[in-house]
């Protein structure tokens, strides 16, 4: 497989993911009113469902791709997230639904826990964060597009059918998976599921200061994230009365997040990852402060709120491929258990803090603005944790060997 069709099909796998969240968000209002709904921010379970379901079992992934293979633990979870679309699809009770979603979500957790390791099969150090900053950029046209995608859908025909587009795509990545993807884990590097041996690599792991610590940024990262995006649809139809401007405003502020991780790709060669993305941090938190201020003000407007949470994606785009790629490095040789372990400190851990910060949904843009500040400090921490107190320290990285197409 050569590098442009390597670098589509990992950014078609996280896709899924999220497709899985932001086609949902304008059929938000339609799944409460089919169902009842009587509480506010109860639809909300829509999104956070799937994103627990998502962040619980990448820890038993990577043990399974180190064991199997990358491949067929991949094309199962592609298999179980179309089954639980398709049902989805067409579950009677709004309890059944949130079910589906968390099985729909445990399928994708595998688009997560799994590329990361195949990247880190083929690439190290700067090239890596470069395949991980391309695949993401190309990746997040999704969430610029999903939510135009969940409108037009409704416009014609029930919420249901977002669900079956998702059954759709799913199939068709597996399949694309199932016939273009090799194996990327030599056989001699496959490790037997021994619970001594498990134990050995998680600890490792879980002992690695810079691992830990970055994977501890990312879920706070994606803790303000999933705060926004939990709540954002109700800021749009409730705060400012304009649903029908939100899938362009969404576009807009996702594709800032895209632009950055374009330019992340071009400037980590130039500047290196920690020099890059911790400036980004301190940006990002400079930007969530100043909107915490202003929201708290009382002087929000919708131009504010989309500047501003535009400029704060744009910073998380310049700090995600190169968190998770500084959180792997150290961790080549326990590859797959490090990567489910911090894709499920992230995931679920980040799952939990915008569960939160989106419960706090009050009609106002406080709650969103706030999280982004506290959870921007939070990341700090891990970071200067990770670091050992010392931002923008130089870090001389292995050079890249060529992708192993005989893999």
């Amino acid at each position: 497989m050569g590098y442009v069709g390597f670098v589509l099909m990992i950014a078609s796998l996280q896709a899924m993911a999220a497709l899985g969240v932001d086609s949902m968000l304008p059929n938000l209002p339609a799944i409460s009113d089919t169902f009842h709904l009587t509480a506010d921010n109860e639809r909300q379970l829509v999104i956070t469902a799937y994103l627990i379901g998502f962040g619980l079992p990448q820890i038993v992934y990577g043990p399974l791709a180190d064991r199997f293979g990358r491949r067929p633990v991949l094309l199962a979870g592609c298999v179980i997230y179309v089954l639980f679309s398709a049902l989805a699809a067409f579950a009677p009770t709004f309890p059944l639904l949130i079910a589906a979603r968390a099985l729909q979500g445990m399928g994708a957790a595998a688009t997560r826990a799994l590329p990361a390791s195949i990247i880190r099969d083929c690439y190290v150090g700067r090239q890596m964060a470069k395949v991980m900053s391309l695949s993401f950029m190309i990746f997040m046209a999704v969430p610029m597009l999903a939510p135009s995608l969940g409108a037009s859908i409704a416009l014609v025909a029930s919420w249901r059918w977002v669900f079956g587009v998702l059954t759709l795509f799913g199939a068709a990545v597996g399949t694309w998976v199932a016939f273009k993807l090799p194996e990327t884990l030599h056989e001699e590097d496959r490790t037997p599921i021994i619970p001594a041996r498990m134990a050995r690599s998680f600890a490792i792991a879980l002992k690695s200061r810079e691992g830990m610590g970055y994977a501890g940024a990312m879920t706070f990262l994606v803790g303000a994230l999933f705060g926004f995006v939990n709540s954002v649809e109700q800021v749009f139809h409730e705060v400012f009365g304009r649903p029908a401007v939100f899938p362009i405003a969404f576009a807009l502020m996702a594709g800032c997040m895209s632009l950055a991780s374009l330019c992340n790709a071009w400037l980590v060669g130039r500047m290196g990852m920690r020099a890059l993305s911790h400036r980004a941090l301190l940006g990002f938190i400079a930007i969530s402060l100043i909107h915490a201020a202003i929201a708290l003000s009382g002087h929000e407007t919708l131009v504010t709120f989309s500047l501003l949470q535009a400029a704060a994606m744009f910073s998380f785009g310049l700090m995600s491929g190169n968190f998770n790629a500084m959180a792997m490095e150290p961790l080549g040789h326990v590859a797959g258990a490090a990567a489910s372990l911090q894709g499920m400190i992230s995931g679920l851990g980040g799952s939990l803090v915008g569960f939160y910060i989106g419960q706090q949904f009050n009609r106002t843009t406080v709650p969103i603005s706030v999280g982004y500040a506290l959870c921007g400090c939070l990341t700090l921490l891990c970071v200067l944790y990770a670091e050992r107190g010392k931002l923008f320290r130089p870090h001389h990285l292995p050079s890249a060997p060529a992708p192993a197409e005989a893999h």
